[in-house]
């Protein structure tokens, strides 16, 4: 049997039955019957033949030859993450966690919706925050969805300015300013400390450690935004958190960033899973899903989604969301490595990559080298000598490593989990044409700065004291997962296009090391493979639908709903037409439909 039988079940007696019973005599028969001409229109597509598995791989890997596994130390919320081997075998490569649907059916959905608890408890207790949702789509989308619950929630009606420091993660600038142009509000850019209040901001966001890696006081502009009535978000970093002063403590009224350094490759880029944490008084603006604890009709506990605001099945129209559970997999990958590390283990590892910095740091400034970050974790902001800067870029490319170029004579290098001791000496050698030795490196003494001890303790409930032992965390997985009916168990009696058993060749080369270490801002010609990958599938997504272009950024359909309608709009602001601000939406419509085309300014 070919793959395409093998994987898909029906046989051809199975396809008789059922074409018999509907009284057709071929699928193409049927697929004319309820889309007619169809059939006629996709004869003769000029499409791959199709492989055998074996066959699969073997193209698969030489597409993956073509990456580059350079070593990135680029940061901008990506790093080189270590998943613990019971955790990628046990979730991210298992059916029975990454086939299921959006758990709307609590009685069949409670392992899922318990990690996913753990997950909103790791979010809150690490921010310091009262309330999380169940994740969301990245760090950027995060910081948008914070954007417009404040606008929603402002005191000053007529306010339509948000501030954005400088200092953020340019991605998530861009994010927002996109955002901000479809719906009319004004992104003021510049630099917190220079920040003039007034009550037409209904918002602002700061990033803490900011994208080059210092950590700053934001107590002055957080004052002046509550004293107009506006919000502030920080957009962190939850390894940092483990070891930094929450942001809840600090005065933020939201909290969001990617846990991606929680165990997810960085897979040129996604999926990762973002959280969003905020004060109960948001709650009902929250964007996406919260689980809830409840009690069950025989007293005991249970778990369902408390609040669906995504849905809009009240709002629609005043809809200022279209997100869902997002990212689902990656945050219950994310849960389980907070929970097999613990708060010990956390911090065991913030200590670690913050020491192996300040070594690195210590090093760089004794070569001569100028280190711009002050205050830092695991980031820091160099200038090295006009000599060293000679012919730096040379020497990175020959010591295959990726470091942040800010501007002609500024890199930025961010350390992490993955990071070796025994590496640093080859990262100090390319920068200053100088050699160093691992001793002399790991015997650098200094005192632990007062920023890096968090006051207070976290991870206190009894899972995460209970499972940091590869046999007990295997064992808990387990046990959710057997509470869960996957794909792997029987049909689900729910339909979307999320509902799928993906092939298993399919999905191998997810976790191969030439596509997963692939860091999203490194040099194109490092990403070849994923660049062939994206040019063949946008091809035949074009030869499919009889399209001119298609666009594979938008990570969810939510989000390809809103980039599909923000396209529409610039048509028609290219002509002229910018009055044409209505959208039809039937009363039957998928609940993200009004509420990406309100996000879309209609």
């Amino acid at each position: 049997m070919d793959f395409a039988n093998r994987h898909i079940g029906p046989d051809s007696d199975d396809i008789r039955d059922m074409l018999v019973a509907i009284n057709k005599n071929s699928i193409s028969e049927l697929i004319d019957s309820i889309l007619p001409g169809l059939t006629e229109d996709q004869n003769g597509l000029n499409l791959m033949e199709p492989m055998s598995e074996n066959g699969f791989l073997k193209y698969a890997q030489s597409i993956a030859s073509m990456n580059k596994n350079f070593r990135s130390y680029i940061g901008m919320g990506y790093v080189s993450s270590l998943t613990p081997t019971v955790i990628q075998r046990n979730i991210l490569e298992d059916p029975g966690w990454y086939t299921q649907y959006t758990p709307y059916q609590s009685e069949i959905s409670q392992g899922r919706l318990e990690a996913l608890f753990n997950f909103q408890t790791i979010v809150c207790e690490l921010t310091g925050m009262e309330l999380s949702n169940a994740s969301l789509l990245d760090e950027a989308t995060a910081a948008a969805e914070a954007m417009a619950m404040f606008y929603v929630c402002r005191k000053n009606k007529n306010a339509s300015k948000f501030f954005v420091d400088f200092q953020c993660h340019p991605q998530t600038i861009a994010v927002l300013k996109t955002r901000a142009k479809a719906r009319g509000w004004s992104i003021e850019l510049g630099s917190y400390d220079a920040f003039e209040v007034e009550d037409t901001f209904f918002g602002g966001i700061v990033q803490y450690p900011n994208t080059t890696g210092e950590i700053l006081d934001y107590s002055v502009i957080t004052e002046d935004l509550h004293s107009v009535g506006a919000n502030i978000v920080y957009a962190t970093d939850p390894l940092a958190l483990s070891v930094l002063t929450a942001p809840g403590s600090l005065g933020a009224d939201a909290v969001i960033g990617s846990m991606q350094r929680f165990g997810m490759p960085m897979g040129n880029g996604g999926p990762h899973a973002a959280f969003f944490a905020t004060k109960q008084s948001f709650k009902r603006f929250i964007p996406g899903r919260i689980i809830g604890a409840s009690i069950d009709s025989d007293g005991n506990p249970a778990f369902r989604m408390a609040l669906q605001t995504r849905e809009q099945h009240i709002r629609r129209e005043k809809a200022i969301s279209n997100i869902c559970t997002a990212q689902a997999l990656p945050a219950i990958v994310a849960t389980m490595y907070a929970i097999y590390h613990g708060s010990k283990g956390l911090r065991d590892i913030a200590y670690c990559v913050h020491s192996k910095a300040r070594a690195l740091a210590d090093a760089l400034a004794k070569s001569g080298c100028k280190i711009n970050t002050i205050n830092y974790f695991d980031t820091i902001c160099v200038e090295p000598t006009e000599k060293q800067n000679a012919e730096l870029t040379s020497r990175l490319d020959l010591a295959e490593i990726n470091v942040r170029h800010l501007d002609r004579n500024t890199i930025g290098i961010t350390l992490d989990e993955a990071t070796e001791w025994s590496e640093l000496p080859k990262l100090f050698q390319a920068i200053t044409n100088d050699t160093i030795c691992t001793d002399e490196l790991k015997n650098i003494e200094y005192d632990l700065s007062d920023y890096l001890d968090r006051p207070d303790d976290f991870f206190i409930n009894s899972v995460f004291m209970s499972c940091t032992s590869e046999t007990k965390l295997l064992r808990y997985m387990q046990k959710l997962k057997n509470r869960d009916l996957s794909l792997a168990h029987s049909m689900i009696p729910l339909g979307s296009c999320t509902m799928k058993l993906n092939g298993t060749t399919a999905m191998l080369p997810i976790s191969w090391t030439s596509f997963s270490n692939v860091h999203p801002f490194a040099p194109r010609d490092q990403a070849n493979g994923y660049d062939f990958v994206f040019r063949e599938l946008e091809s035949m997504i074009c030869t499919i639908t009889g399209f001119d272009g298609v666009s594979l950024q938008p990570n969810a359909g939510s989000q390809g709903e809103y980039a599909g309608l923000l396209v529409i709009r610039k048509y028609h602001e290219s002509k002229g037409e910018f009055d044409r601000n209505i959208c039809l939406i039937p009363a039957s419509a998928h609940g993200t439909n009004p509420a990406s085309a309100v996000m879309a300014g209609y």
